[in-house]
């Protein structure tokens, strides 16, 4: 889905990765999807100066894949430091935390792809550990390059 980022974008964006997740029998994801893409969204109305993007939601065999691509080579970073008082800065802080991956691809013909992962739950009764040592975080640092 192609899209120029406003006011009320993010609020339309979440009711349809909502409804395709209920969909998918993956409801389960919903809140964690809906804050990543709200995230990912809130950067390219921030930092894209023509606000547009495309946003694509895969449903993969274990959860939901969410990549949002935009034109611009400017990759986003986490802050070294938080400031209390600020009203932004925490949103690549708030993906790595719901995320249980995350990156971003840079475009040989110019843009970006920022991505990120959710994976469903175990079956009832299978206990489901999450281990942040071992998440598969990209990042700018590792930056993959599509060609």
């Amino acid at each position: 889905m192609r899209l120029t980022v406003g006011e009320h974008a993010p609020r339309h964006i979440r009711r349809i990765v909502r409804s395709f997740l209920g969909e998918w029998d993956m409801l389960e994801l919903s809140g964690a999807a809906e804050l990543g893409v709200t995230e990912l969204l809130a950067n390219v109305a921030r930092h894209v100066p023509d606000r547009r993007c495309a946003l694509l939601l895969l449903r993969q065999r274990t959860g939901v894949r969410v990549e949002v691509t935009d034109g611009s080579d400017e990759l986003p970073c986490m802050p070294d430091t938080l400031d209390t008082e600020a009203e932004n800065g925490r949103g690549l802080l708030l993906l790595d935390a719901m995320a249980d991956k995350w990156g971003v691809s840079l475009w040989s013909g110019g843009g970006k792809t920022v991505w990120f992962e959710c994976e469903a739950g175990p079956a009832p009764g299978t206990p489901h550990t999450r281990d942040p040592q071992t998440r598969d975080t990209q990042y700018a640092k590792k930056v993959s390059r599509k060609y």
